[in-house]
């Protein structure tokens, strides 16, 4: 095995090991990193939660004296500030003795922004850049899109049969799409910050919005809940619903309008409810305001589950990263049935939304389309509820 093979076989443990952080690191990134001495792994680690020590402090206090003249292969440049809740990285490699660091990819956080990587070659450490790079990326695309943006990476969510029906016209939706997709959702949610609905989705179906273990309606509790967003400009919200229940566990933020009234966001606040008064279009609340604020609550990651006014308001926005699309083996028909997208019709098949890198999963009957969002031609409306 050449230099350039053992880097790469290395390089994808670390990454193995970042991604056992899934759903516990946030805002922080995924990391994982091994130290190897003569050819063999003398230390592992990954970051595991936030606020927890760091995936290479994990691998070096594994190795501990195997650590001098060994080399480290850490997923994400090795940090170098002090403004957060650990200790900075660098200094920690420069004290094991480390004699080489292999990054997959330079951090953009502007507080390390390379400078992680300066720091070691001043200190006579040798530092190779970009093994499995487009891997690390891919692992950690929520929090680089975070970084760069302000605003948390948008997935949006439906099921749907094949014609792309939602609902009846009666908007009975439950449930369109099997046990074992329904279990998928979940498992989704739990991969998220928080879980976005509308108003009309509320007043409608009444949902949980929380993660359980099954389908069912088993304890939420020792389960890490994602927040639930609900987008609400007139404030219509009931006391009574249940995405208002619970809020110790999963935690209720509702986006609001200076429509609202006054007295109801007092008592809302009263009862746990974080209530966000943000500008609107018209009567609807700024969707890309509402991203911002959440961005800067370290909210990294949302998932919208609709319904079809909420999609159709965050595609013509341009804010949708990725969709996932549960479809059954179904067709519902009919012209007043809900579709997966509402509002105004497009004009031309010059304004369709394009979708890449499709990815197909079959969940039991069901079948899981998941794309990206290439481009958003339509004509920006970014308002709802």
């Amino acid at each position: 095995m050449n230099d350039v093979e053992q880097d790469v076989l290395f390089m994808q443990q670390a990454l193995r090991l970042a991604a056992r952080g899934r759903g516990t690191v946030r805002p922080n990134p995924m990391v994982g990193a091994v130290v190897v001495a003569n050819g063999t792994v003398v230390g592992s680690g990954y970051h595991r939660r936030a606020g927890g020590p760091h995936a290479e402090v994990a691998a070096l206090r594994q190795a501990r004296a195997r650590s001098r003249g060994a080399t480290l292969y850490t997923t994400l440049e090795p940090c170098c500030h002090t403004e957060k809740r650990t200790p900075p990285c660098v200094p920690a490699i420069l004290e094991s003795g480390v004699r080489r660091v292999v990054v997959a990819m330079r951090d953009p956080n502007p507080h390390v922004a390379g400078r992680g990587i300066r720091q070691l070659r001043r200190a006579g450490v040798a530092v190779d850049v970009g093994c499995l790079g487009t891997d690390a990326a891919e692992l950690n695309e929520v929090y680089l899109h975070w970084i760069k943006t302000g605003r948390p990476f948008v997935v949006l969510k439906a099921a749907m049969t094949l014609d792309g029906k939602i609902a009846t016209a009666t908007g009975e939706s439950q449930w369109i799409t099997g046990a074992k997709a329904r279990a998928h959702v979940h498992q989704l949610r739990s991969q998220v910050d928080a879980i976005a609905v509308g108003a009309e989705t509320v007043l409608k179906d009444d949902p949980q919005l929380t993660v359980r273990v099954s389908g069912g309606k088993r304890s939420v509790i020792g389960i890490r809940q994602p927040a639930r967003l609900v987008f609400d400009s007139r404030l219509r919200i009931p006391f009574g619903a249940r995405v208002l229940q619970g809020i110790e566990q999963a935690p209720t933020i509702v986006a609001t309008t200076n429509l609202a009234s006054p007295r109801k966001v007092e008592r809302l606040r009263k009862m746990g409810v974080q209530i966000m008064v943000l500008p609107r279009k018209r009567t609807r609340v700024s969707l890309d305001k509402c991203l911002q604020s959440l961005g800067s609550m370290g909210l990294t990651s949302l998932l919208v589950e609709g319904g079809a006014e909420l999609h159709a308001s965050f595609l013509r926005d341009g804010l949708v990263n990725r969709v996932h699309l549960y479809v059954a083996p179904t067709l519902l028909g009919g012209q007043e049935t809900k579709g997966l997208l509402a509002g105004p019709a497009p004009r031309s098949l010059t304004d369709t939304v394009p979708v890449s890198n499709l990815r197909f999963e079959s969940l039991g009957p069901d079948v899981l389309i998941t794309g990206d969002v290439l481009s958003l031609p339509f004509v920006r409306g970014g308002q709802v509820g």
